[in-house]
Parts: C-alpha cells; sequence; structure tokens
C-alpha cells in the first residue's frame, strides 16, 4: 500500500489540530498494513509556486525538449507521479476563510493536468484517478451542518475536485468549533479521534 499524505496547515506540529490528527490517521493505517509506504509532502515547509500559463506550455509534447519549462514541468510531473501512484491519499487541511489554504490550493493546480488526471470526452471531463481519500479537517466554527453550512467551501471543494480527479472513494473527518472554547475543542479532537480509530481499521 502507497500512501500520499498532505499536510497545509500553517500552524506548527504542537498545535495543529489537523497536522495531529492526519498524522495520527497515516500512523493507525500503517499499523494494519506493516508493508504501507509514505510520501509525505508540508506545503507550508515546501511550499508551491502558484501556477500561470507556464504549466499548461510545460505539459505540451512539442515544449518537452523547452530547458526553460523543464523546471515547472519536472515538478508539477513529480507531483502527478506521487498522485497518481496512492492508493491511499491523505490530505490535512484547516478552514481559513471558508476554503482551504493557498498552499493546497497550488498544490491542486500543480496535479490537476489535463491528459494526466483527468481528461475530455464527448461526454464531458473524466476522472483518470483511482483510490481512496480521507479529508482530515478543521475549522473554528461549526460548517458540516446548521446555519453556517453554506459557508463550506473546504469539504465541498475537495470533495469536488476529487472526485473530478475520479477519486470517488471519500472519507471526511471533521474537527468542528475549535474556537469554542478548551472544552469544546477537546471534545471536537477526541470525535475526530474516534473516527479516525474506526475508518483506520476498514482501510
Amino acid at each position: 500500500m502507497k500512501i500520499l499524505h498532505i499536510d497545509a496547515s500553517a500552524s506548527a506540529a504542537e498545535t495543529s489540530h489537523t497536522r495531529r490528527l492526519s498524522s495520527e490517521l497515516v500512523g493507525r493505517i500503517k499499523a494494519h498494513h506493516a508493508d504501507a509506504t509514505v510520501v509525505y509532502r508540508d506545503l507550508v515547509a515546501d511550499q508551491l509556486p502558484h501556477v500561470d500559463m507556464t504549466i499548461r506550455h510545460a505539459w505540451l509534447p512539442e515544449n518537452a525538449d523547452d530547458p526553460l519549462l523543464a523546471k515547472t514541468r519536472d515538478r508539477s510531473k513529480t507531483l502527478v507521479e506521487e498522485l497518481k501512484a496512492a492508493d491511499v491519499l491523505v490530505i490535512g487541511s484547516p478552514m481559513y476563510n471558508f476554503t482551504v489554504p493557498s498552499t493546497l490550493k497550488a498544490w491542486i493546480d500543480h496535479v490537476s493536468i489535463a491528459g494526466q488526471t483527468f481528461g475530455y470526452t464527448a461526454e464531458g471531463p473524466r476522472g483518470l484517478l483511482t483510490g481512496k481519500a480521507y479529508l482530515v479537517l478543521s475549522s473554528g466554527g461549526v460548517y458540516s451542518q446548521g446555519p453556517f453550512a453554506a459557508n463550506d467551501h473546504l469539504a465541498t471543494y475537495l470533495e469536488a475536485i476529487l472526485r473530478f480527479l475520479g477519486i470517488s472513494d471519500i472519507e471526511t473527518i471533521r474537527a468542528e468549533g475549535i474556537a469554542y472554547g478548551a472544552e469544546q475543542d477537546q471534545a471536537a479532537m477526541q470525535s475526530a479521534s474516534e473516527q479516525i480509530g474506526a475508518v483506520a481499521a476498514a482501510v
């Protein structure tokens, strides 16, 4: 089993809810699969540049030998190959202003490549990836339900883009309301940890 583990929180490991929970999930999966290997991407420690049109040109066959595009193409290709090879994708991400951190959006833009991770057909776009994805998410408020659910552009966006790329088997784990005080913070983490224990055993 090959696991691709992505962390996008700007907080340190000791204080980040998603870093702690995503690490716990990967550890529990490995406990059930001794042969599992992990590729880890810390999108804050090793930030990707925001993409521009050069990434499109870099992937065109006619530009394969262009030395000016080689760095862009090689970076994107490495990330795409990591994603293609993964049996399990784990993304740890907090909610920033109702959506994904810009570092995670940059990674998504580097791996969402026509002809590589999705393609166009006469019937419309078709995802080219397979596998299982776990989204380990945190938010200061509660967005999975209730009056602020319409503001959730974190889980909804990540689930949409993964399905677009072909990954339809998605499990979402949330630690919500962590800004509502220490008691709610602890309860949210405990609930997420219990869910992690349940889903990891079923991988």
